[in-house]
């Protein structure tokens, strides 16, 4: 008899802290258990009541065989049904079946349960006889691997007749010798690609590179993308020194136990979508359907590397702790500032990438002092930023979400957590310049997505032309149009590298970081002064080196969309006795 799970409040709170135990997380993966098991009785409810959903697949044999191993060999058909693999695809079929999802035909992807049966049946080495899905050429096994048949290679999918027995799998399809392969120890082959494997370290289990699974993207059926050589080489290499970094750590945020990933789904940037919020280059994702699995651009040292699995773990941890505990209700309408996104947020979007970056920013405190793993002293700085970003992001949750008593109790602790870290003493000036660089990238996020209304900007442009005091206005509008592709704010890099050492003709923003607000304002100036409309970028530097000139004006950089409402109402050579109207400074110091 199931009892209703009632995690302790004390687990909770080391979750809600940003960090975990290995008591508070394998607490998650069992509610992550319970939630599969509820969701594959659902999906056997489904074709109980239509097997016509299975099409040419016996639907009488799957549930049968995956029984009897379960039976043999509770523990690896457990730990199968609870993979990612397993999860991603009972998420997307239980979608196509409510019609909110699509893909290949509809029998292909529910028929992926007898996938799992064989599976099921060869770990347990029971004797199975199945109707298998296949596309094309291609069978696949979940956590196993990938089957190559003989005959056409197209992308037809099709029924093949399949026979598992002592843990030899053999499946015939009528276009030549049957395919025989011992999954569990046969290596690659012409046949069988199996799936690769990243060493987690000494007595932790392996963690699969899954290049294979049709379901591994975070929603539709992909096609198998397979490594070469050396990109396999170079995902080992990098993951041996993310975990060499990642030892030793505790349980607090930025920690992370590198055996709780159970799979890394290596993503290509060539031929992504365009308009991405995010560089392509540092793409990284996670779905709550595959806790402990993620999906991430090859980064370029294990470094780095380090970082994103600590990211992105925070969203499995989160994803899970959302599927015992509703933390706010929204109906993700409004749209917020996110410093590590590109577009507007709203409030789910903006509470995962808090609970994200905290690890982030935890993961950065530990680093400080460390120059073995971070050569190149990037950590202060890196701490020091983040912890400022998420804290405003963390106010505007607290402020503008309505909150559940658990969300409330999460937010509060995350909050404890990064106030904590704000009191810790840094260098005056890496705390400088990680006030700078947030404000910076703030202004510019402003500038690209944010307008004031028309009745505003009339208002302020009949003040301004009579000389009347600038009125404070209403809230401003989320600019209309795309606005959401990914900007690299040049300014965030130059104050991580404590400013410009170029030997040419600095560059506006280069004369912004190193202390040269005048010039820098003049360089800026120079860029707006063109034909075509104004760059946000430019514009947002022009501001940040007026506010560096006149202190005094600061209180520009809050709304910065209301100086831009005023520029076509005022030419290049007005803007800094513009600036300072609007400020409320006399137009002298």
């Amino acid at each position: 008899m199931y009892e209703p799970i009632r995690m302790p409040g004390a687990l909770f709170d080391e979750i809600a802290a940003g960090g975990g135990s290995p008591e508070a997380v394998a607490f998650l993966a069992r509610g992550e258990r319970s939630r599969r098991l509820l969701l594959l009785r659902e999906l056997l409810g489904l074709f109980d009541a239509d097997p016509g959903i299975l099409g040419p697949l016996d639907a009488h044999t799957v549930w049968p065989a995956l029984e009897t191993a379960a039976s043999r060999a509770p523990e690896p058909v457990e730990a199968l049904l609870l993979s990612p693999q397993v999860g991603s695809w009972l998420a997307h079929t239980l979608r196509r079946l409510h019609g909110t999802a699509s893909g290949p035909p509809l029998w292909a992807d529910a028929g992926q349960l007898a996938g799992v049966a064989a599976t099921a049946a060869v770990h347990a080495g029971t004797d199975a006889e199945l109707l298998l899905p296949a596309r094309g050429r291609a069978v696949s096994l979940p956590t196993l691997g990938m089957i190559l048949l003989p005959g056409p290679d197209d992308d037809e999918f099709r029924a093949v007749q399949a026979s598992v027995s002592g843990g030899t799998l053999t499946v015939r399809t009528g276009h030549g010798p049957d395919t025989a392969v011992r999954p569990l120890t046969e290596p690659e082959s012409a046949h069988w690609l199996p799936v690769h494997t990243l060493d987690a370290g000494p007595g932790a289990h392996t963690v699969q590179l899954d290049d294979l699974d049709p379901y591994r993207d975070l929603d539709e059926p992909i096609a198998p993308g397979r490594l070469g050589p050396g990109e396999l080489r170079a995902w080992r290499r990098l993951f041996g020194e993310a975990v060499a970094i990642l030892r030793g750590g505790g349980t607090g945020p930025g920690s992370l136990r590198p055996e709780e990933i159970s799979r890394i789904v290596p993503w290509h940037a060539e031929g992504s979508a365009p308009g991405l919020p995010v560089p392509a280059e540092g793409l990284s994702a996670s779905t709550g359907d595959a806790f402990a699995s993620m999906v991430i651009a090859r980064p370029p040292d294990g470094l780095a590397l380090a970082e994103t699995l600590v990211h992105e773990f925070q969203h499995s941890k989160l994803g899970a702790l959302l599927h015992l505990f509703p933390l706010l209700d929204d109906d993700r309408s409004e749209r917020h500032y996110a410093p590590w996104r590109a577009d507007p947020r709203h409030l789910p979007g903006l509470l995962h990438g808090a609970y994200a970056f905290v690890g982030v920013t935890g993961f950065w405190r530990e680093r400080i002092n460390d120059p073995e793993a971070d050569p190149a002293g990037r950590a202060p700085f890196l701490f020091a930023l983040r912890r400022l970003q998420t804290r405003m992001v963390l106010r505007t949750l607290a402020t503008r979400a309505r909150l559940t008593g658990p969300g409330l109790r999460f937010v509060t602790r995350l909050s404890e957590t990064v106030d904590g870290w704000l009191r810790e003493p840094l260098g005056p000036g890496t705390v400088a310049r990680a006030r700078a660089a947030a404000a910076g990238h703030r202004v510019e996020w402003r500038l690209r997505h944010l307008r004031c209304t028309e009745d505003d900007r009339d208002t302020l442009v009949k003040a301004l032309r009579s000389g009347a005091a600038p009125a404070p206005g209403g809230d401003p509008l989320i600019a209309p149009g795309p606005g959401g592709a990914y900007w690299q704010d040049d300014r965030i890099r130059l104050h991580q590298l404590r400013g410009s050492t170029a030997d040419r003709p600095r560059t506006a923003d280069e004369l912004l970081v190193s202390g040269d607000p005048e010039a820098a304002r003049a360089a800026y100036t120079a860029q707006l002064s063109g034909p075509g409309p104004l760059d946000p970028h430019a514009l947002a530097g022009w501001l940040l080196a007026h506010a560096a000139l006149h202190p005094r004006d600061r209180r520009l950089l809050a709304r910065p969309e209301r100086f831009a409402a005023l520029l076509e109402a005022s030419p290049p050579e007005t803007w800094t006795r513009t600036a300072r109207w609007l400020a409320g400074s006399p137009a002298e110091d």
